[in-house]
């Protein structure tokens, strides 16, 4: 397992940035604007780490500026920690055996959810492509939320 990044939700992109950046030292690597989905990702590391997320992507703090909405109350600021896995459907079902409910399952052999026993959202995402959808993770519905 490899730990990628954690994900915080800011209201202000522009003071966020102010903030990681100018005022803490984080180095911006890489962003991603989808106006289909109305959001933004900017990924940022700390100096030490640079040159490793230039090459692994990780480690990385993920912020992500919703266009639509500003104002996150009850904890919905922070997003969730990832990481990535050697198998995903073979995480998933350990995880299922040890009593772990598996929130967003696998279904596209990429990405999965899951909860902290405190309620964080932990993302599990498969090294390299995709695995090929397969039973029974492809006609798992989402428990809960994630």
């Amino acid at each position: 397992m490899e730990f990628l990044h954690t994900m915080v939700r800011v209201g202000n992109l522009d003071a966020a940035l102010d903030f990681y950046v100018n005022k803490l030292g984080l180095v911006e690597m890489r962003r991603i604007d989808r106006p289909e989905g109305k959001y933004t990702l900017v990924f940022l590391a700390a100096p030490g780490d640079a040159e490793r997320a230039r090459q692994t992507k990780a480690p990385l703090v993920e912020l992500t500026f919703n266009w639509d909405e500003h104002d996150y109350t009850g904890g919905r600021n922070f997003g969730h920690l990832a990481f990535r896995v050697d198998d995903i459907y073979q995480t998933c079902d350990r995880l299922m055996k040890a009593g772990v409910t598996i929130n967003r399952p696998p279904r596209d052999g990429y990405m999965a959810f899951v909860r902290s026993p405190d309620g964080i959202s932990i993302e599990l995402l498969q090294k390299g492509d995709p695995l090929q959808k397969s039973e029974p993770w492809a006609s798992m519905p989402n428990t809960g939320s994630w």
